[in-house]
């Protein structure tokens, strides 16, 4: 099981990691243009970029000019379209846990065979059509609308100067709230995930709160604001997934008095 993830439980990590290096590299220095100019940009630009620009537009309309306002409808429906995602990353979560005892069976059975271990791991995850990956897609599905997001920020000029709270959504957040309220929501929303033996996420998932803490702080307030609204998302959505569920199981299981 250990060398079946030794190559791949970083993966969310590398991802991060890639994703403030691309979004470090493409800041357009301040340039300051309109959502329509987007439909004359590149194919990113055009197909992209632009219908997040618009959206965001159109959400703060609804608003009285309202760009925070925008952003939050905009992670509920990002996040909705997503559900299914996570409901798949939930099913497999729950045949995870239980498959831990025949994975313990396994782990004792070819405890000096690595090799061995892993194959007859695979062997089983294929039998029950479990991916232990499957907690990733949620995440990997939200990069690309964190990447437009961010250069639709840099692509309007009415959100790059509008002051939503105490943030200038085209500015860092000056007192470091934001990404201090991003990282304690990310490991919140960690923490309500159930705790399952050697589950390869179970580790990578405590370095998120570090990474994301150190891109809030770089980042223009409209990202992590985007972020703690999405796991605030997550944290409401937890709760009736594993909280809610998990008494409710405990409560059958409970003996009458």
């Amino acid at each position: 099981m250990d060398v079946l993830f030794r190559n791949r439980k970083w993966l969310a990590v590398a991802v991060l990691i890639g994703i403030m290096a691309v979004l470090a590299g493409c800041g357009q220095s301040g340039q300051t243009t309109t959502t329509a100019d987007l439909q004359t940009g590149n194919f990113w630009e055009k197909n992209v970029v632009y219908w997040f620009a618009l959206m965001l537009d159109t959400f703060a309309g609804w608003f009285g000019g309202s760009y925070g306002l925008s952003i939050l409808v905009l992670t509920i429906i990002v996040r909705t379209l997503i559900l299914p995602l996570t409901l798949k990353q939930y099913k497999s979560s729950k045949a995870m846990q239980a498959l831990q005892p025949e994975m313990k069976k396994i782990r004792e059975k070819y405890k000096d065979n690595p090799q061995k271990q892993q194959e007859e791991t695979m062997k089983l995850f294929q039998q029950h059509q479990v991916n232990p990956l499957a907690g990733c897609l949620p995440l990997l599905i939200q990069m690309p609308i964190f990447i437009a997001l961010y250069n639709a920020i840099y692509g309007n000029p009415e959100i790059r100067t509008h002051t939503f709270l105490w943030l200038e959504l085209g500015s860092k957040d000056p007192y470091y709230i934001l990404p201090l309220l991003a990282a304690i929501t990310t490991y919140v929303q960690t923490k309500m995930m159930p705790q399952t033996p050697n589950n390869p996420m179970q580790s990578i998932m405590f370095i998120f709160p570090v990474l994301i803490f150190v891109m809030a702080m770089n980042f223009p307030a409209a990202l992590p604001l985007y972020w703690v609204f999405s796991n605030l998302y997550t944290i409401i959505q937890n709760y009736f997934l594993y909280v809610r569920s998990s008494d409710k199981g405990k409560s059958k299981e409970a003996p009458a008095k």
